[in-house]
């Protein structure tokens, strides 16, 4: 058994210490937001924050992370409202099939947490390597602009 903090809530799951957290994730918590991508931690569809710093869930071993908080896509949002990111994705029409935009607004919301006004270079450098299969990357610079705004209060 391993406890966690997952979105805010404690949990104690029952799986082997070396079972990928992506699929305690979604197999035994039912949070399917988090997808599965190459199993190899280079597309980044996986995308997880583990005490904060985004990090790919198909590769971290569950053993490892008692205690430790794990947010996903679904830990984002409030009953009340979208996170800042999801709501420039949706006004950037980002997504196309939309497999890897969990993972791309996760790792967005860490970039932005690190670097509030990230300039292009920030941005392709920090996402490079989430992997987006239709190449929406113009959209995806243009929501990460337009999400770095809201969350600064700018117009």
């Amino acid at each position: 058994m391993t406890k966690l903090v997952v979105n805010g809530k404690p949990v104690t799951v029952v799986a082997d210490s070396d079972t990928p957290l992506l699929w305690v994730l979604r197999d035994k918590l039912g949070l399917t937001g988090t997808k599965f991508g190459c199993g190899i931690a280079q597309c980044g569809a996986c995308t997880v924050h583990i005490d904060g710093e985004a990090r790919r869930s198909c590769v971290m071993p569950v053993g490892e992370l008692a205690g430790k908080r794990i947010t996903t896509i679904e830990g984002l949002v409030t009953p009340e409202k979208l996170h800042a990111v999801q709501e420039a994705w949706i006004a950037e029409n980002v997504p196309q099939c939309g497999y890897c935009q969990a993972g791309q607004i996760m790792s967005t919301v860490a970039l932005l947490a690190a670097n509030p006004a990230p300039t292009d270079d920030d941005i392709d450098s920090a996402l490079s390597a989430n992997l987006c299969r239709c190449g929406t990357y113009p959209r995806i610079r243009r929501a990460v602009h337009r999400a770095a705004k809201a969350l600064k209060g700018a117009p």
